[in-house]
């Protein structure tokens, strides 16, 4: 387990993981007073969170599947990336894909936050790759079976 510096200007708890098998931390907005968001609508929702990645690691935001069905309420870029090096408030991009407006309210939980690794990479320019069984197949190339 890595230790991850947070800095929590909200007056909510830092995330935590809900069980033992869990890969992802339920992140709540800080809000001053409750968010109205209306169909089709989108808008940056703070957390109060601020952190610091060690190198080679990167948080990922993803909807929660619960309010996604129930409520229509989504992460615009999902999953959304935050790289070791960013300093600033953790933000999450809701949409609200219902017909109906949504209100959202200090505390509630509205994404998840998983913590991945990740490598970099260096090219190394080729004239041709080489062949595979699938080859170029592409969206859909493997058909109904």
């Amino acid at each position: 387990m890595i230790k991850v510096r947070v800095v929590n200007k909200s007056h909510h708890q830092v995330p935590e993981y809900q069980t033992v098998g869990s890969a992802g931390m339920d992140i709540r907005v800080s809000l001053s007073e409750p968010v109205a968001l209306q169909p089709l609508e989108r808008k940056l929702m703070p957390t109060g969170l601020y952190m610091a990645l060690p190198p080679g690691y990167e948080a990922q935001i993803r909807p929660r599947s619960g309010l996604a069905i129930k409520r229509g309420l989504t992460v615009v870029n999902t999953p959304g990336t935050i790289d070791s090096d960013y300093r600033g408030e953790i933000m999450i991009p809701l949409i609200n894909l219902s017909q109906e407006t949504q209100v959202i309210n200090d505390g509630e939980r509205v994404a998840q936050m998983i913590i991945a690794t990740y490598e970099q990479i260096s090219w190394d320019a080729v004239q041709e790759l080489d062949g595979t069984e699938r080859g170029e197949g592409g969206f859909g190339h493997s058909g109904i079976k």
